[in-house]
């Protein structure tokens, strides 16, 4: 099986890196100036995406021709995040968490309830004409499914130069076949595959397509949901590592989303872990991986398969009782509760705010990052490398 190559310590900043930082806010007269700004590089280790309390909720109705809203599922309740210039933030969580939807508000694929997420200092949620079309070119994503994702009626020629037919500025009607075969081969496929069809190959193979349609007009950040839950363990690996030498290669920042927390550590530099619509905990990786101090952190740690016999015998197994409350009608106070050893009476009447915990400000410690807990405390959890 291929292995996972540990990510390196390209991005060359401080462990004690901030989950959000001050926004300098871009005010651009025009959409000349706008589309200007979305043009301007930014040096690595930078903000390039700031997202700030982001909210998605989605209307229930009732009635069929007189609709009235009796309710709404509360997807995405208050998300905020920066993301760095050429690093890979990991977004991990169960199933319903509100995952896939953040990376639809980052696409502008749905639109905010409330909140703003800023692309290089402008608020893409307010933005239309020229300058959106400037930020969807550099902000692309790739898919969970590898198959549903590609048209089976177009050749991968065809789903690769798509985008060329929207931005033609990215590459001229005469050198789209050339280009579309350069980035065939940059995935790791045949440049003589151009005239398949997408059921003549792989999952892997497709994600890969996936990946090539998402590089080709030279974007800075790729939005990744999911993008290996649909492939076997050994593909898994080989798209893992691709990512991440592209990454390299054509200096991009990635939004990783995953439910596998493994694959999430070896490729972040940072993760974020959601619960219910909210950032649970956030640090760097070795400070979510081997420190955590929220409990649905230390749950899910402690839920991850280890291969050592030695190292599964002294584990402690974190047995998290009851279901995930509905984000129709969530908890009031800490949404984790219902389900938290912790929980006290502060839990139901105060939100916890996602912060350093009291006890661990001023402390040289990996434990000292933002954890959304009125009762954070370090817990030794025994998981796989």
């Amino acid at each position: 099986m291929a292995e996972l190559g540990k990510k390196d310590d390209a991005v060359e900043r401080a462990d004690a890196t901030p989950n959000t930082t001050e926004v300098d806010v871009v005010d651009a007269a025009g959409e000349d100036a706008a589309v200007a700004a979305i043009e301007k590089p930014v040096r690595r280790g930078e903000p390039i995406l700031q997202v700030r309390n982001l909210v998605k909720h989605f209307p229930l109705t009732q009635g069929i021709l007189f609709k009235k809203q009796v309710g709404a599922v509360k997807a995405v309740d208050g998300v905020s995040f920066d993301l760095y210039q050429g690093e890979t933030l990991g977004i991990v969580g169960e199933s319903g968490c509100g995952k896939s939807t953040v990376a639809k508000l980052l696409m502008t694929l749905e639109r905010a309830t409330a909140g703003e997420v800023f692309y290089k200092g402008q608020d893409i949620t307010k933005l239309s004409g020229r300058a959106l079309k400037a930020v969807r070119r550099n902000i692309q994503m790739v898919f969970q499914d590898p198959y549903t994702s590609l048209n089976p009626r177009m050749t991968v020629g065809d789903i690769i130069g798509e985008p060329f037919d929207i931005h033609p500025e990215v590459a001229p009607k005469g050198d789209r076949r050339r280009r579309v075969q350069e980035l065939l081969d940059v995935v790791g496929l045949n440049p003589e595959y151009i005239n398949r069809y997408p059921h003549q190959f792989s999952g892997g193979q497709r994600q890969r397509i996936g990946i090539a349609r998402g590089l080709a007009l030279n974007p800075e950040i790729i939005i990744c949901d999911e993008p290996v839950s649909a492939l076997d363990v050994s593909v898994q690996a080989q798209v893992v590592n691709l990512m991440e030498k592209l990454q390299d290669e054509f200096n991009l920042s990635y939004v990783f989303i995953a439910h596998d927390l493994s694959i999430v550590r070896h490729i972040s530099d940072r993760v974020g872990v959601m619960y219910l619509g909210k950032i649970a905990e956030i640090g760097t990786d070795s400070e979510i991986y081997d420190h955590p101090t929220h409990p649905y952190t230390q749950a899910l740690l402690s839920a991850v398969p280890v291969p050592d016999p030695e190292a599964r015998e002294g584990r402690e197994r974190i047995i998290l009782t009851g279901d995930v409350p509905s984000p129709a009608n969530p908890p009031s106070g800490c949404r984790f509760r219902t389900r938290c050893w912790k929980a006290q009476d502060k839990c139901a009447e105060e939100v916890p705010l996602l912060a350093v915990p009291e006890r661990f400000k001023g402390q040289d410690t990996q434990a000292a990052h933002e954890s959304a807990c009125h009762f954070a405390e370090e817990k030794d959890v025994v998981h796989a490398a």
